[in-house]
């Protein structure tokens, strides 16, 4: 089939969250299964110009008209790449927020680019399929169109004056399409006008047609519920495998593990944490600090977290209250507890090389791909049975020894903490229980491959105009 794949953020281009390793992994893949796959992105500032393909193309949005160049960013391991370039909309230091506030015009920035991608499409062929991804593509579908939310708690929400802005009629202003609760909303137009709804999990496609996750829009899902389906997320190990990462302060695999003792040490040396004691646990963070993640959570608990035998690293940006928090761990811990505030790559491969567990206790979330990343480097997950989460961590069991981390249901503190502690206790108490426990982690397959085919026969029945199922 021929796809086009519109997002507003792909690796290595742009990157503020798991958006972007999905559309920089998921084309390639479909790519090496026989597909003729594009995808198209703006340009912002950090991602490096190519030649212009098509010049002053005619934008309207609203009543302005603006003139924005398409720029060819050539063919990577069988994708095409194609970059709106509009300076005045993309040229800018974030994608979606300065200073932890929304770009007032986010509306219009992506309606340009939704207008932007049918452009290239008149020009360069229609596809046989759009795929589009969240709020900021969700005014593209006009042919076959998925449409995948990764995180339905972020929903392009705008005052009602921003339909004529961005020169949509009056008419859409309805409960049926973009109004919701007095506003537009761009992810709700993007539900109800695609042909397909696809998630990121199996449970987080049933988790969002209830109240509690669905953000205002359980109704709307529930609607759809015919044509909503959920597939996880895959992860690229020729990036994520402690085999070949770069990263690492040594290499190793399930048949050999000795390395991941080095990684743990150049870890605690990271961290400025007492290296001395090898054995006991690392706990580690890679994450957003935002509510979503759970961490207010380890609030609740801080004090008896630290009274266990234990050290914990973390690394994010986010709400200044779990910033906050988190440094102010470090400060009364410095021997069990240090945080770095900043994204940082190298360090978040260290991270999941270097620490013995892995800590997501999430109050949603969507798929996650932290946790599949620690399964590859054998650092057991603890994680909230939610989402994706639940879907792809298998509870262990003692008795069997089958089982891939720890899973705790209920959202509160002391769920959290007893869980932890079990990690612990089989971490300190029974090497060979945790060993087993590691190598059944990093034996599991979440490649592309699995959900390339998954998503191959979701486009297949949109194509063919396939009734809902």
């Amino acid at each position: 089939m021929k796809i086009l794949f519109v997002a507003s953020e792909c690796v290595p281009f742009s990157k503020t969250g798991g958006l972007a390793d999905v559309v920089g992994a998921l084309p390639k893949c479909l790519a090496g299964r026989g597909h003729e796959v594009s995808v198209v992105l703006p340009r912002y500032r950090k991602t490096p110009a190519g030649p212009v393909l098509l010049r002053n193309l005619s934008i309207p949005v609203g009543e302005e008209l603006h003139f924005a160049d398409i720029q060819d960013g050539r063919a990577q391991e069988g994708v095409r790449y194609f970059f709106v370039d509009y300076p005045p909309y993309f040229d800018r230091d974030g994608l979606y927020v300065d200073g932890g506030a929304d770009y007032p015009d986010n509306a219009q920035r992506f309606a340009l680019f939704a207008r932007a991608a049918l452009e290239l499409m008149k020009r360069t062929g229609v596809p046989e399929l759009i795929h589009c991804h969240d709020w900021q593509s969700a005014l593209v579908p006009v042919v076959p169109v998925v449409f995948t939310v990764h995180n339905l708690g972020y929903q392009g929400l705008f005052p009602r004056q921003t339909l004529a802005a961005l020169g949509l009629p009056e008419s859409l202003f309805t409960m049926e399409a973009l109004e919701f609760y007095g506003q537009v909303n761009l992810l709700k137009g993007g539900l109800v006008f695609a042909d397909f709804v696809s998630t990121v999990s199996r449970k987080y496609a049933q988790e969002i047609q209830t109240e509690e996750y669905g953000h205002g829009l359980d109704g709307v899902i529930r609607q759809r519920a015919a044509t909503v389906t959920g597939i996880v997320n895959g992860v690229d190990y020729s990036e994520w495998s402690p085999e070949t990462d770069k990263f690492l302060a040594a290499n190793y695999s399930a048949d050999k593990l000795d390395g991941k003792r080095a990684c743990k040490k150049d870890l605690l040396e990271q961290f400025r944490l007492p290296a001395t004691d090898l054995k006991k646990p690392l706990v580690g963070i890679v994450s957003r600090f935002a509510t979503q993640k759970g961490f207010d959570l380890i609030a609740e608990v801080a004090d008896e977290l630290m009274e266990n035998d234990l050290k914990v690293v973390a690394l994010g940006t986010g709400e200044p209250e779990f910033e906050k928090l988190f440094r102010e761990l470090a400060e009364r811990f410095p021997k069990k507890f240090a945080v770095r505030i900043a994204y940082d790559n190298a360090l978040a491969h260290k991270i999941e090389g270097g620490s013995d567990i892995f800590l997501m206790p999430s109050r949603y979330e969507p798929c996650g791909l932290n946790q599949i990343y620690s399964l590859k480097y054998g650092t057991v997950p603890v994680v909230r049975a939610t989402g994706g989460l639940d879907d792809t961590i298998e509870p262990f069991d003692a008795r069997t020894g089958r089982g891939t981390g720890f899973k705790f249901g209920e959202y509160a503190g002391e769920a959290l903490l007893d869980c932890l502690e079990q990690a612990v206790h089989v971490y300190g108490r029974n090497p060979e229980a945790w060993r087993r426990l590691m190598e059944n982690g990093m034996r599991k397959d979440f490649s592309w491959n699995t959900s390339a085919a998954d998503y191959e026969r979701l486009y297949q029945r949109v194509v063919k105009g396939a009734p809902p199922r």
